[in-house]
Formats: C-alpha cells, structure tokens, sequence
C-alpha cells in the first residue's frame, strides 16, 4: 500500500489502473514499462511522473520518439491522483485486477503475454469452468447466426462456459445461445472500456453476460474500441479458451487473429464447413483443408474438451427429429421458402406444414421473417442485425 495524495493509502490496483489511462498506453510497452520495475505498478508509476523510465524501457516502447512518449506520459501522470482512477471503476461497478493479485486468473497469468491488469464485470469465478471460444465474422449468414447459437447452447448445456468477444455476427450468437441454456456461465472478453459498449446495440447482451457470467477487458473505463486493441482482445479469448471453434470467417477475416493467438499457444482449432460457394465460409473451409477438426455440432467440441453430453442434449432437439419437422428442415436448407413453397417439396399438405413450422419455431429451429421462413432462431438473428 503506498500513500497518494492527501495522505490517503493508495493500493496497486490504483497504481495499475492509472498506467493504462496514459496517452498511447498498448498492452505491450504497458509489460514493457513493468518489466523494468519488477512489475511492481506503484514504482511504474513512480519513475514515469518523475521522468526516471530507464534506457532499457524506453528502447523496449517501440515508438519513433520515446523520449517524447516518456514526456507526455510525465505530464499526464503529474495530473492523475491513482486513487481517483481506481474510485471511478468503483462508481462504474468496474473491479481492477492487476497481474499478481491473488484473484487474478491462472489461466492468463501464466499466457506469454498476460495482461497486466484486468478490469472486470461479473463473476471471475465463470473461469473455473471448461471453456471454449466461438468465434467468426460480423458478416455472418443466417445460417451461421443459427450454427453459432445452437453450438452456444448446446456446449452452456453441457457446463461449458462460451468465451467471445461479443462482436456483432458469430460473437454475438453465439453468447444468445449460451444465455438461452441457462447453464454454464458466459465470458465476455472486449476491446473498450467496460462502460463503452460496442457495438451498441449490444448493450443488453453485454448486461445479461455481466449478470450471468463475467465481462474482462483490460481497456480503464472510457477507452473508445480503438481498431488495434482488437487483435489484442482476440489473444485474450485464445488464452482463455481451451479449444476455439470458428463458425464462419472470411478468407482474410479478423477471426484469423484469434485462430493465430490460439495456435501460439497450442489450443486446438476447429471449424464448422461451410459451401464452398458462401464467400463467409471461405475462411473456415481454408481452415479444414490445414487439418483443424470440423464441428458438425456441440458433440463434436464436447469430445475435444472430454466432456460428456447433458443428458437433456437430445431433448432439446426434439422438435427437428419429428418426422414432419426433419422434412421440412431438408427441404428448407440454407434458403428462404414460404409455405407453399415447403409444401410442394415435401409433398405434405399447407395446413401440416404450417402446424410443423410453428413447432419448429417454438423450439426455436426456425422463423419467420417477411413472409419466408428461415432457418435459425430470431432471437439470434435480431442479437447480430
């Protein structure tokens, strides 16, 4: 505990808060910065507002002006109490968790690049369970929308917590579905400050992860989701995550981070396929023909991780094994049809198609949309839109 302004006691939470609200402060020259200290976020602190960083720090900032950076960081410190920091993440419900606090996760604390301080909504304790990322693109099709939620709902089932990085598409699917079991916690892992939601439509899934699981970031409070702490987030889900299934990515997508974070840190990568004619599956077909396992359902990721299957697994998808509903599912495939449309591919009268489609509906394996029915749960598709 060191004293801060006003005499009053300040602890390293405070100290380690404060760092990462330095101009141009990455995770990065933040180790950087540490490592020179011993890791001690008081002292850090210390030389940066006396202007004492040392000339091996400073050559380790990776900035065409250190010296410069050293300055601005000085005069930014010399105006920030510590205390005031850590008493805002206080006010905005936000714990801070530096490297080293003994309710910091193991499994970050011994990752190559841990972050040094977390700040946190919810409960860390959603970490003790078994953990898989799903991951994809924010362009996703319906069809993937649907993939990801069901693949979410089945793995919370089964008492696996679903690790993403709440982006819109995949991320955001996939979390609806973990939050529809009702079971295993989610985690959260964003690039912002824990009160800058984004995207911001998805305000209210960040709530009920908050509510139900647990939101990490290791942006202070008020950092806007600047494009490079993206791919910093994505190794924080690689490291948390004990295997990362991509649903759907582009060829060159984002995704691909995290799929390179995981591979750093030998954590298994699978993938769902997709046609070869659907530019958001192109991604993750290049990532079957490298020899990572395909996903065809939860069963798949449940066997990688050595869990067993809930025992309510086949109950729940009972409304697409009723002999109607089965037909109407291979007929509707990975398109659009109304009822006509159904009824003429599978022979069945308009008025049992329409019975079938509601059940499917209220077990959420299809809906209606305009007039078409797709497959997929609207709930999903309104979380990713």
């Amino acid at each position: 505990m060191t004293t801060g302004r006003a005499g009053r006691s300040v602890p390293p939470a405070a100290f380690a808060a404060a760092l990462t609200t330095l101009p141009q402060m990455g995770p990065s020259r933040l180790r950087a910065v540490l490592a020179g200290v011993d890791g001690a976020p008081d002292a850090a602190w210390r030389a940066i507002a006396h202007g004492a960083l040392g000339e091996g720090v400073l050559r380790a900032l990776r900035h065409s002006d250190p010296r410069a950076l050293a300055r601005v960081w000085r005069d930014a410190a010399r105006g920030t109490d510590p205390g005031d920091v850590l008493a805002a993440c206080g006010a905005a419900d936000i714990r801070v968790v530096p490297l080293g606090d003994g309710d910091y996760p193991a499994v970050l604390a011994t990752d190559p690049e841990p972050p040094a301080v977390l700040f946190v909504r919810g409960d860390l304790a959603a970490l003790a369970h078994r953990r898989a990322a799903i991951v994809g693109t924010r362009r996703c099709t319906s069809s993937g929308a649907s993939v990801a939620a069901q693949l979410g709902r089945g793995l919370a089932a089964a008492g696996v917590a679903v690790v993403s990085g709440l982006a819109l598409g995949i991320d955001g699917a996939a979390h609806t579905g973990a939050l529809a079991a009702d079971a295993a916690p989610p985690v959260g892992v964003v690039g912002s400050g824990l009160d800058v939601v984004y995207p911001r439509r998805h305000r209210a899934l960040w709530e009920r992860v908050a509510s139900r699981g647990v939101l990490i970031g290791e942006a202070p409070p008020g950092a806007r989701p600047e494009r490079w702490r993206f791919p910093a987030r994505n190794r924080i889900v690689a490291a948390l995550a004990e295997v990362v299934v991509v649903v759907e990515s582009h060829a060159r997508g984002g995704s691909q981070h995290t799929v390179d974070a995981a591979l750093e840190r030998d954590v298994p990568v699978m993938a769902v396929p997709g046609s070869v004619r659907c530019p958001a599956a192109a991604g993750t077909n290049l990532l079957l023909a490298d020899g990572v396992a395909p996903v065809l359902d939860a069963r798949d990721v449940l066997v990688a991780l050595g869990v067993p299957p809930p025992p309510t697994s086949r109950a729940r998808a009972a409304p697409a094994t009723d002999p109607i509903g089965a037909a109407l599912l291979d007929a509707l495939g990975d398109e659009p049809a109304s009822i006509d449309e159904l009824a003429a591919r599978t022979g069945r009268p308009a008025p049992a198609v329409a019975a079938a489609l509601h059940r499917l509906q209220a077990g959420g394996v299809v809906h209606l949309e305009r007039g078409w029915w797709r497959r997929g749960s609207d709930q999903s598709d309104r979380a990713i839109s």
